[in-house]
This record gives C-alpha cells, structure tokens and sequence, in this order.
C-alpha cells in the first residue's frame, strides 16, 4: 500500500511538472518529445483536420511520430495533407476521410473505420467546428443554429463516438478544443459561439467526472485557445493578445502532451486573463471580446 502511494505521489509531481514546463516553455517541451519520439506506434485521430488549428496540431503530432487518422470535408486538402506528412515522416502511417460532422451517422462510421484500419486509437482531437454567428435577435436564427449544433452537438457525437472506442479498449485521451470565448457570456457575433464552446467544456468537464466515479483508465482534456490567427479568420480586426498559427498550435499540442485536464493556451497571458473573466464585470469583460 505504502510503494503504491509513494509511486502515485511521485506519478503526480511529474505530472505537474511537465504541465508547467508545457505551459510556460511550449516549444522546448515539444522539442523534448520530439527527440524521445513520443508518439511512435501511436495514432491520434483529428477532426476538422484539413486547414487551421486541426491542420497545425497534424503536423505537430506526425512530427512527434504519430500515426494519423485525419478528417474534414475537403477530400483534396486531406491528400495534400497526407502526401506532406509522409514525405517529411516516411516511418509514419497517414490516413484520411471525408467527414461532413454535421452528418452524426457519419461520424460513427468514420471513427470505427479509423478504429478498424488502425487496431487501437490512443487519443481523438475533437476539433472540428464553425465560428460563424450573429447577434441575437437580428433575424439570423438559421446561421447560430448552425453554430450551435456544429460546435456542440456534433461534438457531442464526436465524444460519444470516441469513448465507445475507448470504452472498448479500456484506454484512450478524449480532447475536446472548446475557447476562451466559453469563460464567459460574450456580445454581439461571440454570443452563440461562446455558448457552444462552454456547452462542450461542460460536456468534457461532466465524461472526466464519470471516468473518475466509474475508475476508467480514460483521459479527458479540454483545451481552451485565445485568438490564434489562422486562415479561416485572415480578415479579423487583430485581437488582444493575438498569436499566430505556429505558436498558437504549438502551445496547444504541448497542453495536449502534458495531460492537463484543462489548459488555456498560449498559458501566458490567457490562463491569468482566464481567472480575470470570471469574475471582472461584463462591461469590463466586452473589451477583450
């Protein structure tokens, strides 16, 4: 009993510490992983994984050696994906499909085929979303409907999907990508896109739990990006705090890497700014949004 707790005590310090190095030095604790080939033998499936953040974390991940289960719906952008990985990591495997998620059948079909073609699936990359919507009240119900059941029903599926098979396993790392725009309510166009996000942190926040009352060996991670400036908001005024691509997914897949249950990224200055959102009035909280 007594060497079970020393090796959990211990288990949980290093944790803590890779989490902190994760969180402060991103690049060099990536760089470390890399040496060590972390992920060799190992596949991540990703969704939304043709351009932007899911794109960015593929690359990251084949770098670290991972095998790749990637899909969006641009089949062509998945090939080109596909040929650059497997140019650049010759010793990984690549695999791609088209997946419309706002198809929910589909998204069962995709991850058990992912799951047959690769015998074990160790972490999925909830990821896939939208970030349109519109202030409410202005006629344009149809477009944050579509936010709404993207970013967090056919999340809901994603996670449903994932945890059958992990479920099946008896392992696994679920990772959900939910915003910092979920710390808070938020006006104008960030209004249902907040609120879809939040419902996704909740939605993990709720499977850690019961991976904890049921003793399942199952991972659960929700990670929160700022504004991280990527093609699919080139024509965005700046935001506060802004980071480009590369930084912005770098900061991601170290959090990811690091076991944390929650991470906001980059860790400085969001994780401060975070806490701050809380709890400072909505006046105050409309100027960062």
């Amino acid at each position: 009993m007594q060497h079970k707790l020393i090796s959990l005590v211990t288990k949980t310090a290093k944790q803590s510490k890779d989490q902190a190095f994760s969180a402060i030095q991103p690049s060099r604790y990536l760089k470390g992983l890399n040496k060590q080939q972390v992920g060799r033998g190992k596949t991540v499936l990703i969704t939304g994984a043709s351009s932007g953040l899911g794109e960015g974390m593929a690359r990251l991940f084949a770098k670290l050696g991972y095998n790749l289960a990637i899909c969006a719906r641009r089949s062509e952008r998945l090939e080109q994906l596909k040929a650059e990985l497997l140019k650049s990591y010759p010793d990984i495997r690549v695999e791609y499909r088209v997946l419309d998620v706002s198809d929910y059948k589909a998204i069962f079909t995709v991850f058990d085929a992912f799951a047959t073609d690769f015998g074990h699936i160790n972490r999925v990359v909830v990821n896939a979303g939208v970030g349109e919507s519109r202030r409410i009240g202005k006629g344009r119900f149809e477009t944050n409907r579509r936010t709404a059941e993207i970013n967090f029903v056919s999340a809901l599926a994603q996670c449903e999907a994932a945890m059958t098979i992990f479920r099946a396993q008896n392992s696994g790392h679920l990772v959900v990508i939910s915003s910092m725009s979920a710390m808070r309510g938020l006006p104008a166009h960030m209004t249902t896109y907040g609120a879809s996000k939040a419902g996704l942190a909740y939605l993990a926040e709720g499977i850690r739990a019961d991976m904890l009352l049921t003793n399942l060996p199952i991972k659960v991670s929700t990670i929160f990006p700022g504004y991280i400036r990527t093609e699919i908001n080139t024509n965005a005024k700046p935001l506060p705090f802004q980071v480009d691509a590369e930084t912005g997914t770098k900061a991601m897949v170290a959090a990811i890497e690091s076991g944390a249950e929650q991470a906001c990224v980059p860790s400085l200055p969001w994780s401060i700014v975070g806490q701050a959102m809380k709890h400072l009035p909505l006046a105050m909280v409309n100027k960062i949004s």
